[in-house]
This record gives structure tokens, sequence and C-alpha cells, in this order.
């Protein structure tokens, strides 16, 4: 891009020549993509393969079957901006750069920028990731683009993106997705009066994210990336998961699971006193859940009563296990305070690094500061493997908040909380107690954005890219707090921090 044109617009800036400065460090030190085969099935392949009729080059284009304008999603009804995304695109006028205005660029980080656009003519407003053709395929990163394209087509989860629009130029990438006005949890923690939430504002957060995680889980998707400046939080004060270009996808198994056996803590096999169900009960899926949903419903519909079942005890409702426990990844990546033991050590990772994750990103919210956390990179990894768990005096945590993160952050991944049960042990624990998670989306949030008046961004498109880094945060590049392994140079100490809001 030719960032000596200040004239342009952000528009034109985008259609000119991509600009060699802009592209960022590789991602870790492992560039094989050896995660996505390692894989105990190629999961990813299966869902290239959905594909492949309408894909001809998967090297060169992010090409999907769905790829010009997205299709109305359950979770997303009543929502203007499909209404509006619908009304300015047809099958004989697909979406594309020309139908939007770029206003203001959010963030940028290691595969692409983020920009606040505007809909032509229809005062809605999105977020658009922009990645660049030639920069991508120049680092070896058009996979991790892939990734991430696939996976949010997959996702209709209330905290989860939603993807509204794909398209492509000669030289770009676009993912049209919603705009969270009320920055990151990074954002939102950095402005309370110690720099730390209350216990019930975290319990809350932390309730959505464990929903969204358990679904992600249930697509075989192992999200790899949670920390606070993930967590979008939208104008309602509700959050959203971000970023899945760092994501492995899997095969994963979801099972009917009796309630007794579930709080007796015996399941541990096929001799666990009938706690899995019977096979003609116990469902297989990667991404297909609507068959799996729907052999649930079918089943429903044939018993008798619940007796008759087997599926109930003492009145109790079977519950899902759906955690993708065979994958194995040796990538090295994440973000270094919030790297799992088994990563740092190179032994192999699965989706038992998402609750270690979680129960950083737990510590995190409640005290301040992550528990590992070193004069310098080198030393905060050597803190995660090798030195216990502590808290500090204060603020003041209770036991049962004390208790989860104890049994998240256990060191051996086979001992950790949810290694085997997943969300569903997760949300039994005592910390969670009186959470009705059917009804977790109408609770009422710790903290509603300011409205924003995007008047201020309308009245005339931003001329020319910005002359510095748009946040305080990334231009302390040299900074050791909270780097991204997947934007850090092996020869540097710097990094940049992709905020994207």
């Amino acid at each position: 891009m030719n960032q000596n044109s200040k004239n342009n617009s952000i528009s034109n800036m985008l259609i000119g020549p991509p600009n060699p400065n802009r592209a960022l460090p590789p991602m870790s030190r492992n560039n094989n993509n050896s995660d996505h085969i390692i894989s105990r099935t190629h999961s990813l392949t299966k869902i290239k393969s959905q594909n492949k009729e309408t894909n001809h080059s998967r090297t060169n284009s992010l090409e999907s079957n769905s790829s010009s304008s997205g299709q109305l999603k359950p979770h997303t009804g009543g929502d203007i901006r499909w209404d509006a995304i619908n009304s300015a695109s047809s099958k004989d006028t697909p979406l594309g750069l020309n139908n939007f205005r770029l206003l203001k660029r959010l963030g940028y980080g290691d595969i692409g920028s983020v920009y606040l656009v505007e809909l032509r003519g229809t005062n809605t407003y999105f977020a658009m990731k922009v990645m660049d053709k030639g920069s991508l395929a120049s680092r070896n990163k058009l996979l991790r683009a892939q990734t991430e394209r696939e996976i949010l087509s997959l996702l209709d989860h209330p905290f989860l993106p939603t993807l509204y629009s794909y398209f492509e130029t000669d030289k770009f990438y676009c993912l049209v997705m919603e705009f969270c006005s009320g920055g990151n949890l990074h954002t939102l923690r950095q402005k309370q009066p110690n720099k730390y939430f209350s216990e019930d504002a975290v319990r809350f957060y932390a309730s959505e994210i464990l929903l969204a995680m358990e679904y992600l889980h249930m697509l075989g998707i192992v999200y790899r990336d949670l920390k606070p400046e993930n967590v979008l939080v939208r104008e309602e004060g509700h959050i959203m998961l971000s970023d899945f270009d760092l994501s492995l996808c899997c095969s994963v198994s979801p099972t009917l699971v009796k309630s007794s056996s579930i709080n007796s803590g015996s399941i541990t096999g096929k001799n666990s006193n009938g706690g899995i169900l019977e096979d003609e009960n116990q469902v297989s899926s990667c991404v297909q859940s609507p068959s799996f949903f729907s052999r649930i419903i079918q089943s429903r519909k044939n018993r008798k009563t619940k007796s008759d079942s087997g599926l109930f005890i003492g009145g109790s409702l079977p519950e899902l296990m759906a955690e993708p426990t065979d994958v194995r990844s040796m990538s090295f990546v994440g973000t270094h305070e919030y790297l799992a033991p088994e990563i740092i050590r190179g032994e192999g990772h699965g989706s038992a690094v998402d609750w270690w994750t979680f129960g950083i990103f737990l510590y995190e919210l409640l005290h301040g500061t992550t528990p590992f956390k070193g004069a310098g990179n080198r030393a905060t990894l050597f803190n995660v493997v090798g030195q216990p768990l502590k808290f500090p005096d204060s603020p003041q945590v209770s036991q049962v908040a004390r208790n989860l993160i104890r049994g998240l952050l256990v060191k051996e991944p086979h001992k950790r909380i949810a290694y085997k049960r997943g969300a569903t042990e997760v949300k039994q624990h005592p910390f969670f107690e009186g959470v009705n998670w059917a009804l977790v989306r109408s609770g009422t949030p710790p903290s509603i954005p300011p409205t924003v008046d995007f008047t201020q961004f309308t009245d005339k498109e931003q001329e020319g890219p910005p002359a510095s880094p748009p946040n305080k945060k990334m231009a302390q590049s040299t900074s050791d707090n909270n780097k991204d392994i997947s934007s850090v140079n092996p020869s540097s100490s710097s990094y940049d921090e992709f905020e994207y809001f």
C-alpha cells in the first residue's frame, strides 16, 4: 500500500499494491502446520471437501460454497445486518469491496487488518477483516486464513462471530463480521478501579466463554487462543469470542451420558456402571451437528416413557459430553502467559490446552495479572513449566474460585478439570452455582458500553493509512507483556498486538 498518499481513501489504499513493510514476522518456530497432519482424523480436509466442486484452487483462494453472502442462521434471526446484506446483494450482483465505505482501521495482526465499514446505502456497520493475498502466500499463512474462513462459516452461536459475507479481490481476501463497539475485556479490565473485575462480573463473562468453548469443542474446534484481548464486548454488554486463525480442526464424538454417572465421577470407560449410553443412542459427529440433534429429537419421538428409554435416573436429563480428547498437535502457538505446559515442553497437545487457558483467563480477570508472568518471555515460560500456582493475598478471591482455577491449572493435562468431560464438568463446579445455563444470554451484563456516534466516521471517509499504530498498546511494541507468539520474530523481542473491536 502506498502510505505516502494521504489523499487516497482507505478503499483506494486497499486496491493499491501491497506494502511489504506491513508483513509481520513468522507465526511460530514451527512453520510446517503439523497440527493439521497430526489430528486423529483429517476433519479440516472433510470441511474442505464439502466445497470441492466450487473450489478449484485451494492454494490461491479461500472460496467456499457460501462465499458471496452468508445465509441467515437461527440465532441471528431478526438481525438488521442480515437484512442489509441480503438487500444489497443478489446472485447477479454479489457483494464486493465497492459496496462498503471503509471508515477507520481498528487494528491489525499477523494475517490481516480490521476496518470499521459501512454497507453503502444501509446505515449498517460491520467489521471487515482484510488479508493481503501476496503477504499470506509469501509467509506461508494461507492455511491459517483458510482455517479461519472455514471455521467462521460453521459457527452459529450467540457468543461467537457471525460471518455475514466473504469475497475477494485480485489482491485481498475480505471477511465481513459483526462490529463490537465495546472493545475487548483487556481494555475493559484496565478501566476497572483496581484493574480487575468483581467475582460476579467474572462469573458472568466466564459463563458466556464457557458456552462458546463447549460449542467449539462439539464441532471439533480447539480454540488455542483464549485471552482477554480476543474476547470482544458487544453494544449490549455480552461477549463474542474472536480470532480463529490459530484454531485446530479435528474429530469429535458427542455422547449423551447419564446424569448419575456424571455426578458420581464414574465415567472412565465402557464399564462405568452404564453411564455411557448404548451404541444405538451414541452419536458421532465432527461438524454435522444438525444431524446429531436430529437423532436426539427422533429418539425422543420414538420412546414411550422416560423409564422405557433408560436415559433418566431419578428424573434427571442425560448430559452431553463432546470433548475432542484424541487430537494431537505439535505446533508452538499461543500467547506466552497463556501457553499450557505441554505446548512449552513440546509433548504435543490437544483440547486440554483450552481448559488451561480458561484457568489463566479466570485468574487474570480476578487478579489483574496472569499467575506465571515473569520478567521476560523466557522467565514466563520457565514459570509455567516449573513453578507452582500461587495466589496473592490481595485481592481477596473466594475459595470456590481458587479451587476451580487450581483444577484448571494442573500441569499434567490428563489430570486437568474437563480433560475428559469438557464443559459439562466445569459447569457443575460450585463457582458457577446459581447460573441458569439455559438463560445466560438473558442475563444482565456487568457493564454496558457507551453508544457509538457513527457520524464522527461517516461525515467523511478517513483519508490515507494511519501515520502511527492505532492505539497505545500497539505502540508499546517492545513490551514483554502478553506477547503473542504468532507475531513474534525469533530474532527480535518486538511484536505487534492485534486489537480487533
